[in-house]
């Protein structure tokens, strides 16, 4: 019985993602401009997709929890793995990609006879679902990604894109970002971007503490350090800034991280 508790905590990541989708899905508004400042426009984004937004990051929550109670309990199990890898395509695959789905839909609708936007030009979104599935497929089949990650962690994706929603529902006047996320130029930029990340073999750091000695976490720490920081003076803004920060310390730290 000991070991199916951390299964279910998987599982609870699979039934937020499944949720997160659904809200995503129900999204049936457009886009209202509501004002006009910073040289830019704040959106009036649908409450749903901020809640498809929120429930991706419960999810993540949830998958951190659950390895933890596992090495807590060590009740690790092969099932686990796999059950963890099914769930994660869900939480951090579909599920961001259903809400970049929504959002190419609301950037083309800014434009003359953007309803009409052929499915076709939508699609592309969900080509982050197929990242995820192979890069969760890699990681299920090397064995030497117990410490640091061959590949942009699919949960770091899911968060980042689970994020946009918030963004633009609270902080989207600020720095004019609203503007920018709305872009579909951009969208398809980051929709490249996070898909080779993780179907890279670049190196990225993982976040379990091999020690409580600073030397050994150093990377761990000025990430923590930037993340409080900017979520006190950027809210929601803090998340690209906190995943940003993640890749460039990767790339600082590469040759400790190998």
């Amino acid at each position: 019985m000991k070991k199916q508790i951390p299964n279910i905590f998987t599982l609870l990541n699979l039934f937020f993602g499944c949720i997160a989708i659904v809200f995503a899905l129900q999204t049936e508004s457009i886009i209202i401009y509501v004002n006009d400042e910073f040289s830019g426009s704040s959106f009036n984004i649908p409450e749903k997709l901020v809640w498809a937004g929120i429930f991706i990051m419960i999810a993540a929550v949830i998958d951190f929890l659950d390895g933890f109670v596992a090495r807590l309990l060590k009740a690790t199990s092969s099932i686990g793995m796999q059950l963890d890898s099914l769930s994660d395509v869900v939480s951090f695959g579909v599920a961001p990609a259903a809400i970049i789905y929504q959002m190419l839909r609301f950037s083309f609708a800014r434009e003359e006879n953007g309803l009409n936007i052929s499915i076709l030009w939508l699609m592309p979104a969900f080509i982050i679902s197929c990242a995820a599935a192979y890069r969760l497929a890699k990681f299920n089949l090397d064995e030497t990604q117990s410490t640091n990650f061959k590949g942009l962690p699919t949960p770091a994706a899911g968060l980042l894109i689970a994020s946009f929603p918030l963004i633009l529902h609270f902080n989207a006047s600020i720095f004019g970002i609203g503007n920018f996320l709305i872009n579909k130029w951009v969208l398809y930029g980051i929709i490249i971007l996070l898909s080779y990340l993780m179907l890279s073999n670049i190196v990225f750091m993982g976040m379990k503490f091999k020690d409580y000695t600073l030397k050994n976490n150093l990377t761990k720490v000025i990430l923590a350090v930037i993340a409080i920081i900017t979520a006190i003076f950027l809210q929601w803004i803090a998340v690209p800034v906190i995943f940003i920060s993640y890749i460039i310390l990767s790339f600082i730290y590469k040759n400790k991280l190998t």
